[in-house]
């Protein structure tokens, strides 16, 4: 069977640990690299050529939303899925604008996060069960 290849970047610690804890129990997953700020992101997606980030919206130096358009200019293969504690509309969308597959809330379990990533993979978007209907709502208030 072929790992999907992840790397985690997450201005936590406490974070980029226990998702790397819980990644690294699916027999499908393999954490390659963790960074702990955008330019780490970028540098180690460079090296590591991971197929997938786990990216943090808020981080130092370059922030999550600037690390992924650098990163999918310099490595359009790898696909990014974003996990953040912002669920405010505006981030989603500059997400995806950004070239993200999915968006995920931190209070997602972890094996939302697991298929998350595993659909992200093959090519399919995902988001937390209430960013569509949310983003629909606002859509139709327009």
């Amino acid at each position: 069977m072929k790992r999907i290849t992840v790397l985690l970047a997450d201005d936590n610690g406490v974070v980029r640990k226990e998702f790397k804890r819980i990644l690294e129990l699916e027999d499908d997953l393999e954490v390659v690299g963790v960074a702990k700020n955008g330019h780490q992101a970028v540098a180690m997606v460079k090296k590591l050529r991971p197929a997938l980030v786990l990216m943090d919206v808020t981080m130092p130096l370059l922030n999550g939303l600037q690390a992924t358009r650098q990163i999918l200019q310099v490595v359009p293969a790898t696909k990014v899925l974003f996990l953040s504690a912002h669920n405010d509309e505006a981030y989603i969308v500059e997400a995806v604008n950004a070239g993200a597959m999915g968006y995920l809330i931190k209070q997602t379990s972890a094996d939302c996060v697991c298929a998350a990533i595993r659909e992200v993979q093959k090519g399919n978007t995902f988001f937390s069960p209430s960013i569509p209907k949310r983003l629909h709502k606002r859509n139709r208030e327009k």
